[in-house]
């Protein structure tokens, strides 16, 4: 696996020196540290799990066959587009939520001189993701499903991501609509495809499947995203900052996670009474009572 993070890693370079020389664009020296800046802080800080996901679901797609450099290489490059997609998502995320630290630093818009420059930051981080497509892809017969998948993946996020906000709304705090089924709709959508179902269905593109065969797959997938947003719905609010890489907002911040939905369905009326007195209050000591009503 080190190995392996090793390569992974010096694609990223490439793809990166790629895009800062990106013809497109007439670049200036400022222009140019900034994006390289902006990529470095944001891009590969993390686990880096779905990229590397792809070259593992090629891997067995291959049946235990040896992967050529080419192979690895493009199944990097494909990882690297979800690491971009995952970027994107995060730095606007973290300013709609107002958060506070991403992968233990500060998020991006609160450092010194980037502020809401970020919302721009987060748009040019989509727009890496063809730029790299098309550079490395444009020739293989998969190139239009490639658009296809990140185009669906990427509004199914973005979908999941209004269902989040808009129950949060300032004004409209109402607990009794917080349900398990409204919870699975958000972790499907917000989370599960692009971050479960996206790295299969690249590797599935990259071995010459049709993706429409695959729905139990898909299914499988979304299932363990939902699984997986549990886990981190109660990281966010017991995780350990140091261990977590963040401070969980959810609590304050109102949001729909599967602690509230799952205390809202078996608790007595008077816990219930104090979640819906203290939860979404941004009020250290409130927050402080909502959590020990979901411990």
């Amino acid at each position: 696996m080190a190995d392996l993070k090793s390569t992974f890693l010096n694609v990223y370079s490439v793809l990166k020196k790629e895009l800062l020389e990106d013809p497109a664009f007439e670049w200036s020296p400022d222009s140019r540290d900034w994006v390289e800046r902006m990529l470095d802080y944001n891009v590969p800080g993390g686990k880096l799990n779905r990229g590397l996901s792809v070259i593992d679901s090629y891997k067995y797609l291959k049946e235990g066959k040896e992967l050529t450099e080419d192979e690895i290489f493009l199944t990097s490059a494909l990882g690297w587009c979800i690491e971009w997609l995952q970027a994107y998502f995060l730095v606007l995320d973290d300013i709609m939520d107002s958060s506070h630290t991403r992968r233990g630093q500060p998020c991006w818009f609160r450092l010194p001189k980037v502020g809401l420059i970020a919302t721009n930051d987060g748009v040019l981080l989509r727009n890496h993701i063809p730029r790299i497509l098309k550079n490395h892809f444009r020739d293989k017969t998969y190139y239009v499903d490639l658009l296809d998948l990140f185009n669906e993946v990427e509004f199914q996020t973005a979908s999941g991501q209004m269902i989040d906000l808009i129950t949060t709304l300032e004004g409209e705090k109402d607990l009794s609509k917080y349900t398990l089924s409204l919870h699975r709709r958000i972790v499907q959508y917000k989370t599960a495809y692009y971050s479960f179902y996206l790295p299969v269905a690249c590797a599935l593109l990259m071995a010459g499947e049709n993706l429409d065969k695959h729905v139990d797959v898909k299914n499988i997938l979304v299932e363990m995203g939902t699984y997986f947003q549990v886990q981190d719905d109660y990281l966010d609010c017991f995780g350990a900052p140091e261990t977590i890489g963040k401070i969980g907002t959810d609590i304050e911040d109102f949001k729909c996670s599967w602690l509230v939905v799952k205390a809202l369905e078996i608790c007595n009326e008077e816990q219930k009474k104090l979640l819906h007195e203290n939860y979404g209050k941004a009020d250290p000591s409130k927050c402080s009572k909502s959590e020990g009503a979901l411990s």
